[in-house]
């Protein structure tokens, strides 16, 4: 065993000691552990790979949101009046398909995903050289599994990126290409698929399991033809993918919101979710999106930024009878309890949120300005707790078997079989969304699929992606953006990168 893996690092212990996942750790303090003495019950594994699963906060709601929503068509974070959220012109960049290498929000999800990455294969390497752990290939997939699906991030937003595993190597690394970044994350899903653990169980809460596995794979051959179109269409295994989550005792919850609630740990719909609590840093998505006032009108007692909206035409694309509109979006008057009047803004403008949102102050030459404080419907899909004074411990789901049933559903129309499954699998989904049976669907369209992702995922970083898939990410924005170059379907790897490591070479078009 090498000298520098003989102690653990106290960093990670402290760090992953107060994890909340499947298993409330006790808070204990660990100085520096001998490797063969560490790693006995599986309360000290769980201190080992929490670090793992920790990662994961870089996804949600930061960089791959951001990347997800704000360049696709779903969500934009304007520069209000007075010049916040301007942070250089990065959002805008995303709006208006302009990034470019050194754009910030592009440069820190890629460094996010590779540190993640780098702690994945750090704690991999610690386990493995540990002779004290039983059930190690277990505990070793269930990291490769975390590490597959930061790759998978980086496939999906970059394309060619390098693919390091071995934590010992010091070589500056290449660019890998799509498909081989394509290849190496199926080929990790598969070799773990039967080693993970298969339980759909409180124990198994936010851990890499059969059903995670089998979603990503999903996932995976959904988007064949963007990532690996010359190994053809992956429609069927799409579709056996599916059946296999779809076999585990996951179910659609009746009340839809039971996803989204504060204590969402017992949705019995979440395959994957970012554990968040507010002892172990939590979910701050309500102080992005939140006026500064809207917490006096919503009883919480937290510090809001006013940033992140809906763009418009999203949000008035829902029927109005769809419950999910409601659901998921903050509009209209936000009222003092404590006068029962409207509240005003700085600006003596009444907080009204809008679904509109107007640019109209400090144009510049692209047509982008500062729009009013209240312009713009608010993320309110996650349970709002009363009396919130820090971030909240509502958990995100990466995966829920709402996403399985329309995935299969879309792979079934794409090959032109059995449109009655895929749409009576539609036809579920809407059945929580809509009160009148009329509104279920006779049989469904690809389009009819596409919208119904639309209606049921909204913030859920799904947007961008179905939009490539569907083959509208480039297309026109009418009254933001004209049709965008066929470059803008990935992000570029960032100067920074280019400039540390000059084995990269540049994203072709940039």
């Amino acid at each position: 065993m090498k000298r520098s893996n003989i102690y653990l690092i106290t960093a990670i212990i402290l760090s992953s000691i107060v994890f909340n996942g499947c298993t409330k750790l006790d808070e204990e303090v660990y100085d520096k552990l001998p490797v063969n003495e560490f790693g006995g019950t599986e309360k000290e594994i769980n201190a080992l790979i929490a670090p793992i699963y920790r990662t994961l906060k870089g996804v949600f709601p930061s960089n791959f949101f951001l990347l997800s929503e704000c360049s696709s068509d779903m969500a934009i974070t304007p520069t209000r009046k007075g010049g916040d959220w301007w942070d250089g012109g990065q959002y805008k960049e995303l709006r208006l398909h302009t990034w470019t290498p050194n754009t910030a929000i592009p440069r820190n999800a890629y460094n996010s995903a590779f540190t993640s990455i780098t702690n994945c294969n750090k704690i991999y390497s610690l386990i493995n050289e540990n002779e004290n752990i039983e059930n190690k290939e277990q505990i070793l997939a269930e990291i490769r599994g975390i590490r597959a699906y930061w790759y998978y991030l980086l496939l999906d937003n970059f394309g060619s990126v390098p693919i390091v595993t071995d934590f010992a190597d010091t070589e500056l690394p290449t660019n890998k290409s799509r498909k081989e970044v394509y290849d190496f994350v199926l080929s990790e899903l598969n070799d773990i698929k039967d080693v993970v653990r298969d339980d759909v169980t409180s124990a198994s809460y936010g851990k890499v399991t059969r059903g995670f596995v089998y979603a990503l794979l999903g996932k995976m051959y959904l988007n064949a033809m963007v990532w690996n179109p010359e190994g053809g269409p992956k429609w069927q295994e799409t579709v056996d993918a599916c059946d296999e989550v779809m076999a585990l005792p996951y179910i659609l919850e009746p009340n839809w919101k039971d996803n989204f609630s504060v204590q969402n740990q017992t949705s019995q719909e979440i395959i994957f979710p970012i554990v968040y609590s507010t002892a172990d840093g939590g979910n701050g998505l309500p102080q992005r999106t939140l006026h500064y006032l809207d917490p006096i009108a919503l009883g919480l007692n937290i510090g809001a930024n006013n940033g992140l909206s809906a763009m418009p035409a999203y949000v008035k694309a829902f029927d109005e009878d769809d419950k999910r509109k409601e659901w998921s979006f903050l509009i209209g008057p936000m009222v003092d309890p404590a006068t029962g009047e409207t509240l005003i803004t700085a600006h003596n403008r009444p907080l009204i949120h809008t679904v509109d949102i107007d640019m109209k102050y400090n144009m510049d030459a692209d047509g982008w300005g500062q729009v009013e404080q209240e312009d713009g419907a608010r993320a309110s899909k996650w349970e709002f707790e009363k009396g919130l004074n820090g971030n909240s411990e509502n958990d995100f789901a990466i995966f829920r078997l709402a996403d399985i049933y329309l995935m299969k559903a879309e792979a079934l129309v794409r090959m032109g079989v059995n449109n009655v499954e895929a749409t009576r699998l539609v036809n579920e989904i809407r059945k929580r969304a809509f009160d009148d049976p009329a509104k279920l669907k006779a049989s469904v369209t690809l389009e009819d699929i596409y919208q119904e992702r639309r209606f049921e995922f909204a913030w859920e970083v799904q947007t961008r992606q179905d939009m490539i898939r569907f083959g509208t990410f480039l297309d026109p924005i009418p009254g933001w953006k004209g049709a965008t170059a066929e470059k803008y379907l990935v992000f570029p790897i960032p100067t920074t990168a280019l400039d540390a490591n000059p084995n990269l070479t540049p994203t072709p078009g940039y």
